[in-house]
């Protein structure tokens, strides 16, 4: 029998290995994250150069090469180590007889596939919502939110620039919340995924794009900006917090878009002396004394 120590490392070789393997197409389309991540790169990018929203901003921004670190570390290098500790908890979960499905409200085979993929992306949307709200209310979950709002010029890779201490928030409580509602991911979740990066991308991207009418349930980079804008409105400690959906910002009053020029001051006080570099920012928050 495999000890936990061989759980974690056997499941964090695995892991390397295949993310090597989408590397050099080994692994499907239709499972490849890197790729994919890397071709949505690319294509608002390109976007980005094509109709860019600020105009003065250059093609490479500020930071653009940190944001592109931060993009395939949180994504993909760190992924490694978090695959190896949750498989190592469901390990555990399992001895005690707790399985993916023990809690689920729903059966996967009840519900449609259309039905299926359309709870678990608004599931994880809203949870990644109510978590956002959290790093912005309450101090030492601000300290490490701080590593995305340090961004002074938006683009793209920007979606990605996060403390590594968000994953570790993030992911049980979407883990737990898709348990106790549908068991487990649905099979076609790639693509949900995928789209949650292009949103994502977009959100954070120099183009002007609102969805029309579509605005109130999707997100877009005009609504986002404001999120990360240096002055807040008086007595707020965050607006705008959706990830792919604005829903649930108008459904909670927390929508604001007092105008749309692109040219609001982004960051937050004291950015000036934030560290600029990526293991400094990393280190940021673990030490006594920083708010």
């Amino acid at each position: 029998m495999e000890t936990y120590l061989e759980i974690f490392t056997n499941t964090v070789a695995g892991m390397a290995k295949y993310q090597w393997r989408q590397i050099i197409f080994d692994v499907p389309w239709d499972k490849n994250y890197f790729w994919g991540l890397t071709i949505i790169s690319l294509l608002v990018w390109l976007l980005e150069i094509v109709f860019p929203w600020r105009k003065e901003q250059s093609i490479i921004r500020k930071d653009f090469w940190l944001d592109a670190i931060y993009m395939y570390f949180n994504f993909f290098i760190f992924q490694i180590g978090l695959y190896g500790l949750y498989n190592l908890l469901g390990e555990g979960f399992n001895k005690l007889g707790i399985t993916s499905t023990s809690f689920a409200l729903f059966e996967k085979e009840a519900l449609p596939t259309w039905a299926f993929m359309l709870i678990f992306f608004l599931l994880n949307d809203f949870v990644q919502w109510f978590t956002h709200v959290l790093l912005h209310k309450y101090p030492f979950l601000w300290k490490f939110h701080k590593v995305h709002h340090s961004v002074k010029e938006m683009g793209f890779a920007a979606h990605l620039r996060y403390h590594w201490m968000e994953n570790i928030l993030y992911k049980p409580l979407k883990t737990l919340a898709v348990m106790i509602l549908i068991g487990a991911e649905p099979e076609q979740a790639f693509f949900i995924h995928i789209f949650t990066v292009l949103i994502g991308h977009l959100n954070h991207a120099n183009v002007k794009i609102t969805w029309g009418p579509l605005k109130y349930i999707l997100n877009n980079p005009v609504m986002h900006l404001y999120h990360h804008a240096y002055v807040l409105p008086k007595g707020s400690y965050g607006v705008n917090y959706g990830i792919s959906l604005s829903l649930w910002d108008y459904i909670f009053k927390t929508n604001y878009i007092p105008e749309d020029s692109g040219t609001v001051e982004i960051g937050f006080e004291g950015d000036d002396v934030f560290p600029h570099d990526f293991i400094r920012q990393n280190l940021y928050g673990f030490k006594k004394g920083q708010k």
